[in-house]
């Protein structure tokens, strides 16, 4: 329950998650990259790295500044897209993105985001710290199992929305909503820097 309530907040990760389900866009491998890399994060964090992060502040800032620019560009491409959205409709005959590029996009929404690391790391990690031995193993399990279910269901339950996304509006609206989860997001980490 606590990694469904982490994972389910709106964020960069989930709306892309969302956007290439839609565009059934290389949905396993990123439902895929996702789970692997919140589940590493949760057991290194379970098994004590998160500690040894509470040591290196620093960490937490130039991730958070690399976030920050990141996040305000994938704003202003979401914005574009409002403004030219014909180039986001659902078609069969859409050239996808490679497979290079998707890897790259997929580790940089999911890796930039100050919040995995505080969520998986230190949260998920300092509450499953306290269990010991079979009860740790069963906690993590729980964890990643829940990490699992929301990307593969996010991703392959987008495609229930694509009838809806056949609209030039709701591309458009979709971009500007996330434009502004972007903005949003890069200005609390910019707040807590």
């Amino acid at each position: 329950m606590i990694s469904f309530g982490l994972i389910v907040a709106i964020g960069a990760q989930n709306i892309y998650v969302l956007k290439k389900g839609l565009l059934k866009e290389h949905t396993l491998l990123i439902a895929l990259i996702c789970f692997l890399l919140d589940a590493t994060l949760m057991i290194f964090g379970v098994k004590g790295v998160g500690k040894i992060l509470e040591l290196y502040p620093s960490f937490f800032i130039y991730i958070t500044w690399f976030g920050i620019i990141f996040l305000i560009l994938y704003g202003f491409l979401a914005l574009k897209n409002a403004l030219n959205p014909q180039n986001m409709k659902i078609s069969a005959k859409k050239e996808k993105n490679n497979l290079h590029q998707t890897i790259v996009a997929t580790l940089a929404i999911s890796l930039l985001n100050t919040h995995v690391y505080l969520d998986t790391l230190m949260l998920v990690g300092s509450i499953g710290s306290h269990f010991k031995g079979t009860q740790q193993n069963i906690f993590i399990f729980g964890a990643i199992s829940a990490s699992f279910i929301w990307f593969f269901s996010l991703a392959y339950g987008s495609r229930i929305l694509i009838p809806l996304f056949r609209k030039t509006l709701t591309w458009r609206l979709l971009d500007i909503f996330t434009a502004f989860i972007m903005f949003f997001v890069a200005y609390k980490f910019f707040l807590e820097i």
